[in-house]
């Protein structure tokens, strides 16, 4: 629109990336690595869509990033501040595309944005206001190493002004590592700050959800939201599709899907969600995740009572959780429509069944989002099948 001429390079189309001297600027999409071999050789500036957002954007940024949370924590605040009469969009990852707002936004609106490591590892400016949340180990099939990742999503705190803010989780070493070097105000801030918010005065379910709660509630206070305000969304949010959202209840058994949980450490603290009967579905392709920590925590939590494991990680869960008294293990049972049968099967009234794989979904299904809706679609069919 602005009299480029644009030549887009797809390898997925067969395209190589060759030859990258002769464009004067380069767009890296996210899954692009920043420090391949030919993007390392060029001599052409590399730009990115988030980082000419950061350039072009006259409003106020709301940067969120972590390991697992970050959608949660994003839609947050941007209901908040929806509800305090802000003017603000919602970008990144989610919401709408940051350059369709673009046009539209003042210097007085707000822009909340949830960026991966894959955005944040070469941006050279940070937004007003950073939010960092737990963070552990991601993406290690993409990253050289663990302190890349980390250091990947330093860059959302450490370009910030004095009067820049970055609120950040105190109770995981990386996002104090993360937090430590951000150049702006830091509100360090726990799950344990809401202690004076009982568990029905806070929408979403789950002890990690607390954490998400707090963040978004802080930054909303450092955007100028009143407190009656945060606290009235906080318990009319429930949550985002794919994180441990309530598909149905069938024969007094809950299903839950949460598979969006492609990590070892979300799909733990999914399961200490409950303290009712679980029936927990597990595994999918590898990213090379360490699952000791959720062995560990399997064999030592004493209401589940069954293990679905599926997909090309299923022996290595199994491997992991060795022999978990009194819980029986299903291994590799077939499609989703299989899998949720055994899981009917198994659950008698009062259980949870629920679908938090820790892994990717690749083996079996095109994304996590498909995974979901296959299993609420075949949930959803069992709950037809008992209607009169």
């Amino acid at each position: 629109n602005r009299g480029d001429k644009v030549t887009v390079l797809d390898e997925r189309n067969g395209d190589k990336f060759e030859n990258l001297n002769k464009y004067d600027l380069i767009v890296r999409s996210p899954g692009v690595y920043r420090y391949r071999p030919e993007l390392l050789k060029t001599r052409t500036p590399i730009t990115s869509k988030t980082k000419l957002f950061f350039d072009l954007c006259p409003g106020k940024i709301i940067g969120v990033t972590g390991t697992k949370g970050k959608g949660t924590t994003a839609t947050l605040i941007y209901e908040i501040l929806k509800a305090a009469g802000k003017k603000v969009y919602l970008g990144g990852n989610i919401g709408t595309g940051i350059f369709e707002t673009l046009e539209k936004t003042g210097k007085d609106d707000w822009v909340v944005l949830e960026l991966s490591s894959f955005q944040l590892i070469d941006l050279h400016k940070s937004p007003h206001i950073a939010v960092i949340l737990m963070t552990t180990a991601e993406h290690q099939d993409w990253h050289k190493n663990i302190l890349e990742y980390v250091e990947a999503k330093k860059n959302l705190v450490c370009h910030q002004t004095p009067t820049d803010y970055a609120v950040v989780n105190k109770d995981y070493p990386n996002s104090v590592e993360i937090g430590k070097a951000a150049t702006g105000q830091i509100a360090w801030v726990s799950k344990d700050f809401l202690q004076n918010m009982a568990d029905e005065e806070i929408g979403l379910r789950g002890s990690h959800n607390r954490e998400n709660v707090v963040a978004a509630a802080t930054a909303a206070k450092l955007a100028g939201v009143n407190e009656p305000t945060i606290r009235k969304v906080i318990k009319e949010f429930k949550g985002l599709e794919h994180r441990l959202e309530e598909v149905a209840a069938v024969n007094g058994v809950i299903y839950y899907n949460d598979s969006f949980s492609t990590t070892p450490e979300t799909a733990i603290a999914a399961i200490k969600t409950f303290r009712e009967p679980e029936i927990v579905i597990l595994g999918g392709s590898s990213k090379n995740s360490d699952f000791s920590a959720l062995g560990k925590t399997i064999r030592e939590t004493q209401n589940i009572k069954a293990l679905i494991l599926i997909g090309s990680e299923a022996k290595k869960i199994e491997k992991t959780v060795g022999k978990a008294r009194g819980v029986r293990v299903i291994r590799n049972p077939g499609n989703m429509a299989k899998i949720v049968e055994i899981a009917y099967n198994n659950a008698v009234s009062g259980d949870i069944v629920l679908l938090s794989p820790a892994c990717a979904s690749f083996d079996m299904f095109k994304n996590y989002k498909d995974r979901g809706l296959q299993f609420k679609k075949e949930v959803l069919a069992l709950n037809e099948k008992q209607k009169p």
